[in-house]
């Protein structure tokens, strides 16, 4: 059995998707901007879980009290990193200096460095921790109880949000290149890196007894004649192809090889999305 229902999917969204907003601040060369978009968007996600647990399904108090736990820690760090936006962030700084020099020597135009406010000290990365690690928590305990065997639950569960977080956070970083053209592909291709590996874990463990095996080989019918069932393989085979094409891409030098990566992303997060929430629904059905 593997229960679907919504709050628990929208705080394994949340929590995996804040889990690499760190793996992506870390490397400290992202604008400020990217980390609000993220805060704001996975703390109305974490919000939504709250909300449908409280009002909609049947309530789990810890997932919920976990949700309204990210809001609240996400909210709070969103603030501060506001607070200190005008430090800057040292990687995205050290290139646009590099690059100015570099335009200098060429053309002899000096480019003034962007103002930096030295009295502020610069948000520290490991504050986008505190949101998941509370939303893990949460996590966890929907696994334990969403189906059994638990242990079988509670792995899909956790390799779902990741799964789900690293897809969505891709897609969502790509776009932010327009945003800060001069950015290198590093960020990109971790994040496009981290999908193709969680991509392998997630559809096993979807396979796993009693899993999708079940819907494919006949024993539990999907209602569709077996349509849902090879369905949900084409999601899984194309979003794995998806994932190896945007990692081809951006081998490319041009510029616009990060935009057809991005644009490949989009797909990739529909049939990632397929993946999951296909998966999950024909799980629902098979009994104990």
């Amino acid at each position: 059995m593997m229960e679907l229902d919504a709050a628990t999917f929208m705080l394994q969204w949340a929590t995996g998707g804040l889990v690499f907003l760190w793996v992506t601040s870390r490397r400290r060369e992202v604008g400020v901007g990217y980390g609000w978009l993220l805060r704001g968007t996975y703390g109305l996600f974490a919000l939504g879980a709250a909300v449908v647990g409280f009002t909609l399904v049947d309530t789990n108090w810890v997932r919920e009290l976990s949700a309204v736990g990210v809001v609240i820690a996400t909210a709070a760090v969103l603030g501060i990193s506001v607070q200190r936006r005008k430090a800057g962030v040292a990687g995205q700084r050290a290139l646009a200096e590099q690059r100015s020099e570099r335009v200098a020597a060429m053309t002899g135009i000096d480019r003034a460095a962007a103002e930096r406010d030295l009295s502020v000290p610069e948000f520290p990365p490991g504050l986008d921790l505190i949101a998941p690690l509370i939303g893990l928590v949460g996590v966890i305990a929907a696994g334990l109880t969403g189906g059994d065997p638990a242990w079988l639950s509670l792995a899909r569960t956790l390799v779902g949000a990741l799964f789900l977080g690293a897809v969505s956070d891709a897609m969502l970083l790509g776009h932010w290149y327009l945003v800060q053209p001069g950015l290198s592909r590093g960020p990109l291709l971790e994040m496009v890196r981290w999908t193709g590996i969680l991509w392998v874990p997630q559809v096993l463990l979807l396979l796993v007894p009693p899993g999708m095996v079940a819907i494919l080989d006949g024993t539990v019918d999907d209602g569709w004649g077996g349509m849902l069932g090879w369905f949900w393989v084409a999601c899984a085979v194309t979003t794995g192809g998806l994932v190896w094409l945007t990692r081809r891409a951006l081998r490319e030098r041009y510029y616009s090889a990060v935009m057809a990566a991005t644009g490949l992303l989009y797909l990739a997060i529909l049939t990632a999305f397929g993946t999951d929430l296909v998966a999950r629904a024909l799980i629902a059905q098979i009994q104990p």
